[in-house]
């Protein structure tokens, strides 16, 4: 007794693991057809234009198919993977070798169970006919141009009884290669012609290993430039025109990298933060000698014992009292609304540089922490970003955000509005510098700071005074007790 293969495999679709994204790229997987796989296991990674997240399956069973190769770009809703939830059921056998290979040719059309599971999350599969053609090859089904083995049978019969040769059968025609559809994209993406490979699959059908033999065996024959797999994070050198590649120029004098995940998504809330928000930047200089010797006696506080201490830290707690003096300055704009916002909490952003591009991950409810709670916060964002392991919530509902342009060595910048929020501040480099102390030219721990805000929001007035307080808290630390 067979298995329903309408029930046998499941189905697993590409959820919507972020708010309102329409596709994630599968950067790996960590399993491959014929491997057990159980209720929650992690089965692949892919990237949003959020974060890089990992898929658990939900379902126990054997992987049969991953529909999509590492470097795709898969819509929401999408099966990316189907499951044997039924291992160890007699396949229905094919009526002959040959029908069998002929249906291969044709790309698999899912089951539609009834009463099936809709997408996990998100805005569920996208629209398209469900109406099916008739395989080649399938009972029943001519071919046009070709004859039954019947029709042919019936033809020589009639033919002899009415005193003519039987017509000759039509010579078969060239069949097409046999390949999954996932293995006809990878060889048009490498430019290899599927005729002229010999298949080692099951059946006659080409492999993925077949199409890489056949790009290694081109590569090693003829000097031509290969694009990569799509997707792939290799930058893609661009050929030389026809006529430096005549004089023997060296080429890749360009390379070309694809814009897409986090990088796309940071460049289009830049734009559109650019010029929808009207931006205006203060800088400050300021004297943060006094602020350097509290970090180092923090170090070897026992409260703040296993936790990372650094001037970013007080910078953080310096822009919090800032906000509680100035609660004004944490808004944001209601366009559709017309309407101003007043947030009375405070989900600090960090701007963070990953090999993936800017993230700005924030701590929740930032303004209720105290010192100690913000260090062990801020170690954890930061180690998180830097493991690309950064979730599409801990990216969502900032208020304000500190980016520290400092680490690169610059003294300080003019920085983007996050979308949403209506105030950034810059911290710059602490030098050693000359400075003015107590009526006497000294060396000094310096740094500038970079507050850009949304002027429909704040005004100049309001935004001088949470730049002044903040650098006034760094010079004099102890208003972080009198202020606070």
């Amino acid at each position: 007794m067979t298995a329903d293969t309408s029930t046998r495999y499941r189905e697993f679709k590409m959820p919507d693991v972020g708010e309102g994204l329409t596709e994630a790229e599968i950067l790996k997987w960590y399993v491959q057809p014929g491997d057990s796989v159980v209720d929650g296991q992690v089965v692949c990674e892919v990237e949003t234009a959020k974060a890089a997240v990992e898929l658990p399956i939900p379902y126990n069973g054997v992987v049969h198919e991953l529909r999509f190769e590492e470097g795709t770009t898969v819509d929401v809703g999408a099966s990316i993977i189907s499951v044997d939830v039924a291992p160890g059921s007699a396949e229905p056998a094919p009526d002959a070798p040959a029908a069998a290979a002929v249906v291969a040719e044709e790309p698999a059309e899912p089951a539609e169970p009834a009463g099936r599971t809709p997408v996990l999350v998100g805005y569920g599969v996208a629209e398209a006919s469900t109406k099916r053609r008739a395989r080649r090859g399938a009972p029943g089904a001519s071919v046009p141009g070709q004859a039954t083995a019947a029709e042919t049978a019936s033809a020589a019969i009639q033919a002899e009884m009415n005193g003519h040769a039987a017509p000759s059968t039509p010579p078969p025609t060239r069949s097409r290669p046999l390949a999954k559809p996932p293995v006809r994209k990878l060889a048009k993406d490498l430019g290899v012609d599927l005729a002229a490979i010999t298949p080692t699959g099951p059946g006659g059908i080409i492999t993925r290993e077949d199409v890489h033999a056949a790009t290694a065996a081109a590569v090693a024959t003829e000097p031509a430039v290969v694009a990569p797999a799509p997707g792939a994070l290799a930058p893609v050198p661009v050929a030389e025109p026809a006529a430096a590649q005549a004089t023997g120029a060296a080429t890749g004098r360009e390379t070309r990298i694809p814009i897409k995940g986090v990088r796309k998504a940071t460049a289009a809330a830049m734009v559109g933060s650019a010029f929808t928000a009207p931006h205006v930047t203060e800088f400050i200089t300021v004297d943060v000698t006094r602020t350097m010797k509290l970090v180092e006696e923090l170090k070897s506080d026992k409260d703040m014992a296993g936790l990372r201490v650094n001037p970013l830290l007080l910078v953080v707690k310096a822009l919090l009292v800032a906000i509680k003096r100035n609660p004004e300055v944490n808004a944001a704009w209601d366009e559709a609304n017309q309407e101003i916002v007043l947030k009375h909490y405070v989900n600090l952003g960090i701007a963070a540089a990953t090999p993936r591009g800017l993230i700005v991950p924030n701590i929740k409810d930032a303004h209720d922490k105290t010192l100690p709670q913000l260090a062990e916060a801020l170690g954890e964002l930061v180690s998180t970003a830097r493991e690309g392991r950064t979730t599409p919530a801990a990216m969502q509902g900032g208020t304000v955000t500190i980016t520290n342009v400092g680490v690169f060595g610059v003294d300080t910048g003019t920085p983007i509005l996050n979308p949403g929020e209506s105030a950034i501040l810059a911290v710059g480099a602490i030098k050693l510098q000359p400075w003015v102390h107590k009526g006497q030219v000294k060396p000094r721990q310096v740094t500038t700071l970079a507050l850009s805000f949304d002027h429909r929001l704040v005004d100049g007035a309001l935004g001088s005074q949470v730049l002044a307080d903040i650098a006034a808290i760094l010079e004099q630390p102890k208003r972080l007790i009198t202020w606070a």
